[in-house]
């Protein structure tokens, strides 16, 4: 039998902006929202095939750099987008890339807190084992509770300090295409492609934080550095 869609509230033209820009034309909006999401797909899709680790993640950058300088959903506000000079990176390092083993774990629900004080339920179903600077790690793996699901992998390191977002980094989040694939039914962890929630470009974005549990005790000097919009401006 036909089921109608609860309203939870009325969007109005140039009031809701939980996407990044004032919603002027829903339609558009949700459509720019699609496109971004396919490019993504489509850039995680190109570097998971790509022979060479360290170029794929060149091609990550320059892609990532071409989004966010362009693209309407970009996480930069708009005024920063004509000077954006690009992200700032680690340098490339393969010891920061590893296998990871999944073992299942007591299945529970828990509430990710967000940057903006909201909590989202994730599934914490999993752990994964893997190997950094010769010692052995943990990380609890988590299942977004929503229609369809993804898998969603936050760390924080001894590098949120000094040189990455203070508030951790994501490596894995399937449900928005980032997917670095599967060896051998493991996961590949290639830490160099750690990036920054988007509400460490721009502080209206919602963005779910590492946990406690999602901390590493090693300094993981690799991925995408800490945003300030002056030292990423282009010079001209």
């Amino acid at each position: 039998m036909p089921v109608d869609a609860r309203v939870i509230h009325a969007s109005a033209p140039g009031v809701d902006d939980r996407y990044g820009s004032a919603m002027l034309d829903t339609t558009l909006n949700e459509l720019s929202l699609l496109d971004w999401k396919q490019r993504v797909f489509a850039l995680y899709a190109e570097i998971r095939v790509h022979p060479s680790p360290r170029v794929a993640w060149e091609r990550w950058r320059l892609g990532r750099d071409g989004l966010f300088t362009s693209h309407p959903q970009s996480p930069l506000p708009p005024a920063q987008r004509d000077t954006f000079g690009g992200l700032t990176y680690h340098e490339y390092d393969p010891a920061f890339r590893t296998l990871g083993s999944v073992t299942s774990a007591e299945d529970v629900v828990v509430e990710v807190s967000t940057s903006t004080g909201e909590r989202y339920p994730f599934r914490r179903f999993a752990t994964i084992q893997f190997s950094l600077a010769k010692a052995q790690y943990e990380l609890p793996a988590y299942w977004l509770c929503g229609y369809g699901g993804g898998l969603f992998l936050p760390f924080a390191d001894l590098t949120n300090t000094t040189s990455t977002y203070g508030a951790g980094r994501y490596l894995l989040d399937t449900i928005k295409g980032a997917d670095l694939g599967l060896i051998d039914g493991q996961l590949v962890l290639d830490f160099n492609f750690a990036y920054n929630p988007s509400c460490a470009y721009e502080p209206r974005w919602t963005c779910p934080l590492a946990p406690n549990e999602n901390r590493l005790a090693v300094a993981v000097t690799a991925g995408e550095q800490r945003f300030s919009s002056g030292d990423h401006a282009r010079s001209e």
